[in-house]
């Protein structure tokens, strides 16, 4: 890890920054930031395992996961082609699978200080927004914890039509994405934003208040130039080198 040249946080320094704001609109992105790891690439692994997808989708899309790990392949590119996976099955069936896939990988993951500070948020009135570029059965599942509708969610999504699910994007938000999802629905500058990658980047930098949560390399570095103070929940505070 880097040497760290912004502050971190305590829990209960995080939390009464982010009361303190008396935030009207408060938007999270979810994997690595409400819970720890990536739940849009394990659930395409946990689909290779399970047979949920077909041998020949599940190699082509494995291919391509490779490629995007030596960069020949696009975030976005990969995001919206980890959705395309599941074209022709039952949208029913793929939220059967998101259901029993996060309460068996997922769930044990969520942050117990980012379950409460969503919470706690929730019943002061805030309106709170989970914004990702996993896709939306597991996302909507995940954040089910936390309280927040369906309505409340931008994700990775593709058009379903008579309940299969096709192969066209409606939407993938990832980097500069993220803030024209947040601007379709009429967000431009939200109150407080919770993010942990380099991904998030453009979404914190339209709010009122940027908070980095367990941030990547990548973030912690643009936090150390912006001067955004960074929080570790418990389960993934840094050892001090």
């Amino acid at each position: 890890m880097p040497t760290i040249t912004t502050s971190i946080f305590s829990t209960e320094e995080f939390f009464s920054a982010v009361h303190s704001l008396v935030p009207e609109i408060a938007v999270f992105d979810c994997d690595g930031t409400l819970w720890s790891g990536d739940a849009g690439s394990t659930f395409m692994m946990w689909s290779i395992e399970t047979g949920l997808v077909s041998r020949e989708a599940a190699d082509l899309i494995d291919a391509r996961y490779r490629a995007y790990h030596r960069n020949e392949v696009s975030e976005i590119a990969i995001c919206g082609e980890m959705v395309q996976l599941y074209q022709g099955l039952r949208e029913d069936e793929l939220r059967r699978a998101a259901r029993e896939f996060f309460a068996t990988r997922i769930e044990k993951n969520i942050f117990p200080e980012m379950l409460k500070l969503v919470k706690e948020l929730r019943s002061r009135g805030a309106d709170i927004w989970a914004v990702s570029s996993t896709n939306d059965w597991v996302i909507e599942e995940g954040v089910k914890h936390f309280g927040i509708p369906p309505e409340r969610v931008l994700c990775a999504r593709a058009e379903v039509r008579g309940g299969i699910i096709t192969d066209t994007l409606l939407d993938v938000p990832t980097d500069e994405g993220k803030v024209v999802s947040l601007n379709r629905v009429g967000i431009t500058h939200p109150d407080a934003v919770f993010g942990n990658s380099i991904h998030d980047a453009a979404m914190l930098g339209i709010s009122r208040r940027a908070f980095p949560v367990n941030p990547t390399t990548g973030l912690l570095e643009i936090s150390s130039q912006a001067g955004w103070p960074v929080y570790y929940p418990a389960s993934v505070t840094p050892n001090p080198s």
